[in-house]
């Protein structure tokens, strides 16, 4: 790798023209959320390589943009949103605590650099790519867009002959998986820096900050969480940045903001039933497109972006037959039909069992339809966080745990069939129909269009 040599020297002049406070030699850039935008010069030649430009063709959030029109940015805008939060965020705390905590000039530029590039492993569509497709083709594998981050910095700085010291490049890289491996640091010292781009103690993070402010305004909902206030009054406690206690109803809306946007976007009943129909296409396509292995190689990998839907759907192949179907079904709207929803009961959660296809077959009405496992898919959504102090007020939850599992029927006409083998399946098992919605007797009866 391109690198210099460490000293006592280097670390307190670290690349001293890009100071935090001198934007002469800095880029700038406009963005519709947190405006003015200054990339310093070492993260810019991270931005201007192909492998970080890719992130335009990646959509923050996968599919959503077809049942949220507006909802059609990108991993780019993101990761420099995050960037700049994350230098504000060093920034303010270096202002107030500098002296006391001692952060320098690399402490910014590692910090700068983790929130610029967190997300530059990511794989088409979102989290659909790594949670729903990966695991159904290989087997279960455990695989993360966070260490194939690590993988694709390695491959930038190689490839791009990138000058940067190696002991910046392993405190970058340790900062973007805070979150996931958060009890192996190597840097023991300052452990509050890992608090900011990936939170792996409590959750609050820039990068919460700002999907959240962006994702609400691009699919057109309001949002009252205002990260200004949490930056602005963040301090460093015992190695732990801390939040003033009267803070507590902004933090609770961060929380409660997230919490919203899973219901009513991410995991939009018409949102997930589209992203089921990708993942089957995309796995009738494996083997003939070999998707799969280009997590194999970064040198591969920044090849792959949203566009393989495009290529699906435009291909002339006849292995590609019924991924083609089903990426058309996709564009004249005959998805999967939702049938039913139910949310698990509080006292289940911790003996909750994973709901299979079989399980509802098992429960089908011998009068009804038959219906196979292929006719059925099943989603669950399972979205937990903590708000432990139940001091704060008795108005507000302690903590937030949704345990909702959906199932959808591939054929329109089994709708019916599938949703009363559903609510059978609940009667056996919890003895009651915990349901939150189903599908109205009207939709049920609605014709579709079929395709062959």
């Amino acid at each position: 790798m391109g690198a210099t040599h460490c000293s006592d020297e280097f670390r307190s002049n670290f690349f001293g023209i890009a100071s935090a406070d001198d934007r002469r030699f800095s880029k700038h850039i406009h963005d519709n959320v947190h405006g003015n935008i200054y990339l310093d010069p070492l993260s810019l030649s991270f931005v201007d390589t192909e492998q970080f430009q890719r992130l335009r063709d990646l959509k923050q959030l996968g599919l959503s943009y077809m049942v949220y029109p507006g909802a059609v940015h990108s991993r780019f805008e993101h990761s420099l949103g995050v960037y700049w939060l994350a230098s504000e965020a060093i920034s303010r705390l270096k202002t107030y605590q500098g002296l006391e905590l001692g952060i320098d000039r690399f402490d910014i530029q590692t910090v700068k650099l983790a929130g610029l590039l967190h997300d530059v492993g990511h794989g088409p569509f979102s989290h659909t790519f790594e949670r729903e497709f990966l695991p159904r083709v290989l087997g279960g594998l455990t695989w993360s867009h966070e260490e194939m981050s690590l993988k694709m910095i390695d491959y930038v700085v190689d490839e791009h002959n990138i000058d940067i010291e190696p002991e910046c490049l392993k405190k970058v890289k340790e900062l973007i998986i805070a979150s996931e491996n958060h009890t192996s640091k190597s840097f023991k010292e300052k452990l509050f820096l890992y608090d900011i781009v990936a939170n792996g103690r409590n959750g609050i993070d820039v990068d919460k900050f700002d999907y959240i402010v962006r994702d609400s305004r691009a699919c057109g909902l309001g949002c009252n969480f205002q990260f200004q206030r949490v930056l602005e009054t963040m301090r460093v406690i015992d190695d732990e940045i801390c939040y003033r206690a009267k803070e507590y109803l902004t933090i609770h809306k961060l929380f409660a903001a997230r919490a919203d946007l899973h219901r009513t976007v991410y995991t939009h009943a018409k949102v997930k039933a589209i992203e089921l129909m990708f993942v089957d296409a995309l796995t009738k396509a494996n083997d003939i497109l070999r998707i799969s292995s280009y997590i194999e190689e970064p040198a591969l990998y920044w090849k792959l972006d949203d566009s393989i839907l495009k290529t699906i759907e435009t291909s002339s192949c006849q292995d590609l037959e019924e991924s083609r179907d089903l990426v058309l079904r996709i564009r004249r709207r005959d998805l999967y039909r939702f049938c039913n929803e139910f949310a698990v009961p509080k006292e289940k959660l911790d003996y909750f069992k994973n709901i299979t296809p079989k399980d509802i077959v098992c429960s089908q009405n011998s009068s009804s339809p038959t219906i196979d496992e292929d006719d059925i898919v099943d989603f669950e959504s399972d979205e937990k966080f903590a708000v432990t102090d139940d001091r704060i007020s008795h108005l507000l939850p302690t903590f937030y745990q949704d345990m909702i599992v959906r199932v959808y029927s591939k054929k329109p006409d089994l709708v019916d069939a599938v949703s009363k083998a559903f609510e059978n399946f609940q009667l056996k098992t919890y003895g009651m129909k915990a349901q939150v919605h189903e599908t109205p007797e009207k939709k049920k009866r609605k014709k579709i269009l079929r395709y062959h």
